[in-house]
């Protein structure tokens, strides 16, 4: 590796320490000094759009950029002014609108009136084509305004003649516009999900995640956990029955688990499995390998058992009868008390023992499967390509 890095830096920099300084054909050399390349990440251009090098390209995306962020600067503050106050009058007399009764937000979209609309788009227009149609010394987003752009509405000032805290000025204009585009984007989502500009998701009243943030298992740290988007259609039935199985899972898996770990620390049952064949508990061995050693009669006795377990208990009962996912009709005593806190708290802990004995039989069936040993000693995994 570190030979192939010092041919790549010789041949580009011709040194062989790779002196990127000597590296004048980089076509970012044109860009590093410009104004937003700041820390942590200098010139951060993750699309490769500057590979090509080209001046102009690099300068027009910075203008479409500047312009971008200060309109996003207005925006973000047009969001949070109206919270505090509002100008008083009306908005039109005509039709009798006042400002205080535009709300904030997208809500007012449709309070404003069609001509209002059309001022705002004109204004525009006319400041795009009128106003700040000049670039001044070749500089992107420089239209002879001066600072903070007074020189539009007839304050005159000479600007920032100091070089470097001017390029200062410059790039914290760059940082915060783009911050204020971030933050605008967050706002319009916000407002759209909530119908608050200030993003109260309390209000987001139509999540179909709202029916589940307080059910049994939506537990620290990550809350309500569905990365697939399971429920992201709301409906209460089809969340209750994935509840139920993966409640049934769980109870399995805890089982299985526990079937793992018993017989390598207490040992087998005494006697034997089957007088007909004359099969001994001891002579079952532990994991995958009992598998082939339990009598074709056994697993019929398991699988009846496990059916007859999920027939008694009513099939789908505990959600269409009892509408508690996993409620099978009997308490053990551990769920019996009256507290409901107590209870569910510990049926969360089910839930969450239940998901780590998923995990944890998974993963004891892999080590088995791969080493022949139901804990997994690799020292037996005499088959792996890389022994």
């Amino acid at each position: 590796l570190a030979v192939i890095g010092m041919f790549f830096q010789d041949g580009l920099t011709g040194s062989a320490w790779g002196d990127w300084a000597l590296y004048t054909a980089s076509p970012l050399r044109a860009f590093e000094n410009e104004t937003g390349v700041q820390p942590p990440v200098g010139f951060w251009d993750p699309l490769g759009l500057a590979a090509s090098g080209n001046l102009s390209d690099f300068k027009r995306r910075r203008e479409v950029e500047l312009k971008h962020s200060r309109v996003a600067m207005f925006a973000t503050m047009g969001y949070i002014l109206p919270e505090y106050t509002r100008i008083p009058g009306y908005l039109s007399q005509y039709q009798g609108i006042k400002f205080a009764d535009v709300p904030n937000g997208f809500a007012a979209i449709s309070k404003v009136p069609s001509l209002g609309w059309f001022q705002i788009v004109l204004f525009a227009g006319l400041i795009e084509t009128n106003v700040y149609n000049e670039e001044q010394n070749n500089e992107p987003g420089n239209y002879g305004a001066g600072f903070l752009g007074l020189r539009s509405v007839g304050i005159m000032n000479t600007g920032i003649k100091e070089p470097d805290l001017r390029k200062k000025k410059l790039n914290s204009e760059l940082a915060n516009g783009r911050l204020a585009m971030l933050a605008i984007i967050g706002m319009f989502f916000q407002d759209g999900l909530t119908g608050s500009a200030w993003g109260d998701w309390a209000l987001y009243t139509a999540s179909p995640l709202r029916a589940f943030e307080n059910e049994l298992g939506a537990q620290a740290p990550v809350g309500f956990f569905d990365p697939l988007g399971l429920s992201k259609d709301g409906d209460a039935y089809s969340f209750k029955r994935r509840r139920s199985v993966e409640i049934k899972h769980g109870r399995v898996c805890m089982l299985a688990t526990m079937g793992y770990i018993t017989p390598e620390v207490a040992g087998h049952w005494p006697g034997y499995l089957s007088f007909s064949e004359k099969v001994k508990f001891a002579d079952i061995p532990n994991g995958l390998s009992a598998i082939s050693k339990v009598p074709g009669l056994g697993w019929f006795q398991i699988i009846a058992y496990a059916a007859f377990c999920e027939i008694n208990a009513g099939y789908d009962a505990d959600i269409n009868k009892r509408n508690e996912p996993g409620n099978m009709g009997w308490r053990p005593p551990l769920f019996s008390g009256s507290d409901p806190e107590t209870r569910k708290r510990r049926l969360a802990s089910e839930l969450a023992n239940g998901r780590l004995a998923m995990m944890a039989i998974v993963g004891m069936l892999f080590q088995d499967g791969l080493t022949g040993s139901a804990w997994g000693d690799w020292a037996l995994y005499v088959d792996s390509p890389l022994r």
